[in-house]
Parts: C-alpha cells; structure tokens; sequence
C-alpha cells in the first residue's frame, strides 16, 4: 500500500511542509524590514535554503502586495500590503486608547456597560469596554465576536455598509437568537433604515433575553464607520421607553471619539 505516511497526530508531511513554508515568508519580510531591500540571492542566503525557493516565496508575497520589485536593481523591498496591515492594527490600538475617556465618562454618566466594537467580516467584535456603577455584575463583552443582525452595534455596521456589502450580508440565512431577533431580510432592511436615520441602532432582547443596548457610529477621518460605541444593559433598566435618551447620549459620545479619531477636521 503507497501513499504519504501521517505523523503521530494526525499531522501529515504536507502540514509540516505548510509551517514551514508560512515561517519562511515571514522570515523574508523579517529580512527585508530589516535590511530595507535585499536580492533574491542574498535572502536565500540568509534563509539557508535554494535560490528557486527563495523566488517562489517573494513571487507569492508579491502577488499579495507584501512585497514588491525594484525593477532597476531586481531587489525587493515591502509592499504596500504590510502597511495596510499595520495601518488596520494601528487603528485598533488608537481607537481603544482614545476610547477610554470617552467610554469611562459615558459608563460613570450612564451607570452602564459600554462598549466599542469594530466590523470583523461578518460579527463585531468588542475592543474596549467600561462599566458603570449599576453593572458591576454584568457579563464581560470584551473581545466578543456578536451578530450583526441582532445587537445594536452590529446593526449600525450594516447601515453603513456598501449596498452590495450589506446585501450580500442579508442574503445569508440569519440566526434566530430569541423570538425578537429580525430574521426576515426585507424586515431588518427597514430597520436599518431606521439606523442612518436616527443616528443610532437599538435591540431590545434580540440576542439575550434580558439584555437592552443603543449604539451609535463612530467615523474616521474620511467619514467612513470605523466602529460603533454602545450601551446596554438589563431591560428593566433600559427601558424601551428610555432607549431615545440613552441612543441619544450614544451619539453624542461617538461624536466625540469620531473628533478624536480626526473626523471633521
């Protein structure tokens, strides 16, 4: 019987071949940040492997933008691509630092649990959060990845999405989290209208039975959504009734950490 022999592990030699490949790449932009342009020759020196290995790496981090040609020198040199990368860690680390005041102010204003969440493909995921003195014993959002169809930060996402994007969003099957969650592509369509028109999403036990949040857009400064600031809490304390003030308060937040992120200057 022939074929590939598996590792203890269920780990194959095409695994091990995969990891070793993905920490050369690595390797080459390691080489290349630190030597500011290098040639083929001198990369595959510095990697201890063959100058067609050396090649094929740069040729498949080229075509991803990683990397790119001097065309006089045949040196390489990194591509545009690893500044997008790091512009969008970057934007991360500045809006949570900004963030803090903003929140903690709210949350002290508030009593409730505040958050920011950025759009990570198809969820939100929550980067910073404050507590206010009625949540203490409320549950711990950061770092969650949530819905977009079912919580307020999510929905303001949507709202502000390209048309193509958010249909593209809304034409997947959408989870039913409780008997409040929208589930019906044309409904929540209409709801995220409501969103850009008055400033602010909302859910009332859409994703948690119990569990209230308004949440407002926060821009860069190029106008374009980069994160959504948000408030929840219990339902017996954030009250249908009461969601216009706390939306309210929510915009005027996201107004103030969109001005510090360079909106409007």
């Amino acid at each position: 019987m022939t074929g590939e022999r598996k590792q203890p592990g269920g780990t194959g030699r095409g695994t091990t071949s995969a990891v070793q490949s993905v920490d050369r790449a690595v390797s080459v932009l390691e080489i290349l940040a630190r030597h500011g342009e290098a040639g083929v020759t001198e990369i595959a020196g510095e990697l201890g492997v063959h100058k067609s290995t050396a090649s094929r790496l740069l040729g498949v981090l080229e075509n991803r933008g990683l990397v790119a040609r001097t065309k006089d020198r045949g040196k390489y040199h990194l591509g545009a691509g690893v500044l997008r990368l790091a512009g969008a860690a970057a934007v991360r680390l500045d809006i949570s630092q900004e963030g803090v005041p903003v929140c903690r102010e709210l949350a002290d204003e508030l009593g409730e649990t505040v958050n920011i969440a950025v759009l990570d493909d198809d969820a939100a995921v929550n980067i910073m959060q404050a507590r206010g003195t009625a949540s203490v014993t409320a549950q711990d959002w950061l770092g969650r990845r949530t819905p977009l169809h079912a919580t307020a930060g999510g929905k303001v996402f949507l709202a502000h999405l390209p048309p193509v994007v958010r249909e593209g969003h809304l034409a997947r099957p959408l989870r039913r989290f409780t008997e409040r969650t929208i589930v019906a592509a044309s409904e929540l369509r209409g709801e995220l209208e409501t969103v850009v028109e008055r400033g602010y999403g909302a859910t009332l036990e859409e994703l948690e039975l119990g569990l209230a949040a308004v949440a407002a857009p926060v821009r860069s400064h190029d106008g374009t959504v980069m994160a959504a600031i948000s408030v929840s809490g219990p339902v017996y304390r954030l009250r249908a009734g009461r969601l216009p003030e706390l939306g309210s308060r929510a915009v005027t937040a996201a107004a103030e950490l969109s001005r510090r992120m360079g909106y409007g200057f």
